[in-house]
Order: structure tokens, then C-alpha cells, then sequence
């Protein structure tokens, strides 16, 4: 494993996604709605896919299969995310209303910042794709099987919350209600959870290649982010401020990220 070249891929793909991301903000800026971040984080990684798999330097069949798993679970998020923002490009998202508000007159360039960080952090949770895809052995190992198994599971998880959660608010019925139903009935967020899952899958993988227990940086780093940043926190301050008193008993009830039965309580 040649480590200067995996540093020079490295490089490129953090040009490439800052270069993005500031194309980004500039569109963001001028409909001012910053949720366009959130598609284009998830369709960085198959920009990422791309220059990784003709600059790296290792056999060919482990980079096709960690690309393939890389580019359809990113396509999907990012295809997913397009529908769900581009819909209302004239509807910025709450998260998104609530940093406006909190930052003020400092808003565009806090968001500049921002969408910056959204870059690094697609470079920084790569490492375990351009570690594996730098492995030169001919053999797929144990380990890379049981990431692909992993995967699989995480794949079709995330995929089925996100469609349970769509079809729920397609529904007039349901407005102002809970989703409580499906994989939404064992936890708060089984999507963030399914997306953490999908990057210790990648962890997994690599674990059969020189610097692969390095890999646990990805799913360590999307742990902190959904639990304690951006994810669980802000969707939950949303969803207080949207239904407060019937999200309240849900907390009480439900997991936050880890699908576990119901508490006691709802017994």
C-alpha cells in the first residue's frame, strides 16, 4: 500500500467536495434555503467513488464491490434527500430556520463554514473506502464477506424506515401525529440508525486490509454527529415544536436510535 498516493486521493476528493460544497452554498445562499447541504452530502461520496476507483491501485474485484456497496446506498440517500428538499425548495427545513435565526446577520457566512465542514467530514468518513480499495491481495476475506452481510441488513433497513416515514406523512390523517409504526415503533430514528449501521458495515470490510482498524474512525465520527449534532437533537427540538405533547410520550416510550421493544410504561 503506497501511502503518499492514498494521501494524493485523499486530497483530490477533499478539492473536489469543497469545490462542490461551495457551488452549493452559493445556490443556497441565493434561495436561501441551506437543506440543500443535506442532498449534496450524501452525492459527494459517489464523487468520491469515482476518483478513488480510477486513482486507486488496488485488485480490481474488492474495488468493484466496495464502490458498488459506496455508490447504491449514497445514490439512494442522496436520490431520497433530492425528493424530500427539492420538493420545497421554497420551504427551508426547521433545523435550518432555527440556525438562521440563531446566527442572524452571520447566517450566510456561518453557512459557509457549514457546508465547508460537510466536505471534510466526506472526506474523513471515506477512510475506510480508500483504504480498502488501496489493498493490492487477490483473496476477499472473512472479514469483507461479513461487512458485505452487514450492509445488506443496513441497506434495506434504511430504505424501509425511510419509505414507512414517507408513506406516514403522505397520509392528511396523520397530521400532527407520531410515526409509531414499523421499524418507527422500536426506535425514534431507525434511519439514523441503519445509516450508522451502513458505515460500521464499511468498518467491517475493512478490517482485512493494512491500517483497517484506522476505518473506525467513519462509524465513530456518524455515531457522534446523528446522536449528539445534527441528527437525533435537531430532529427531535423539531418535532417538539411541532407536536410537543404527543412526541413527549414517544420519548418516553421509544428508543432514541438503538431499536429496542417498547418501555415498560407503554406496556
Amino acid at each position: 500500500m503506497d501511502l503518499q498516493h492514498l494521501l494524493f486521493i485523499t486530497l483530490i476528493s477533499l478539492i473536489a467536495c469543497c469545490i462542490i460544497m461551495f457551488l452549493v452554498w452559493l445556490w443556497a445562499k441565493n434561495i436561501k434555503n441551506a437543506g440543500v447541504v443535506d442532498v449534496f452530502w450524501a452525492l459527494n461520496f459517489p464523487v468520491i467513488t469515482v476518483i478513488t476507483f480510477f486513482l486507486s491501485e488496488g485488485f480490481e474485484t474488492r474495488k468493484l464491490l466496495i464502490c458498488a456497496m459506496f455508490l447504491i446506498a449514497e445514490l439512494r440517500l442522496g436520490i431520497h434527500l433530492w425528493q424530500r428538499v427539492i420538493g420545497h425548495l421554497d420551504e427551508e427545513e426547521g433545523r435550518y430556520q432555527q440556525l438562521r435565526k440563531e446566527w442572524g446577520d452571520k447566517a450566510n457566512l456561518n453557512f459557509f463554514w457549514f457546508f465547508q465542514f460537510q466536505a471534510i467530514s466526506n472526506v474523513l468518513l471515506a477512510i475506510p473506502f480508500f483504504i480498502i480499495t488501496a489493498n493490492p491481495s487477490p483473496q476477499i476475506a472473512t472479514w469483507e464477506y461479513a461487512g458485505i452481510a452487514i450492509w445488506v441488513v443496513a441497506f434495506f433497513g434504511e430504505m424501509i424506515a425511510d419509505r414507512q416515514l414517507a408513506e406516514f406523512k403522505k397520509d392528511p390523517k396523520n397530521k400532527g401525529k407520531v410515526c409509531d409504526t414499523g421499524l418507527w415503533y422500536y426506535s425514534r430514528h431507525p434511519n439514523y440508525f441503519f445509516e450508522w449501521l451502513t458505515w460500521m458495515a464499511y468498518f467491517i470490510f475493512a478490517l482485512s486490509s493494512p491500517w483497517g482498524i484506522l476505518a473506525v474512525i467513519s462509524p465513530a465520527i456518524i455515531l457522534y454527529l446523528l446522536t449528539k449534532v445534527t441528527g437525533v437533537p435537531n430532529n427531535e427540538e423539531q418535532n417538539l415544536r411541532s407536536k410537543p405533547v404527543a412526541y413527549k410520550k414517544y420519548q418516553e416510550t421509544t428508543s432514541a436510535f438503538f431499536p429496542w421493544g417498547k418501555s415498560q410504561e407503554e406496556r
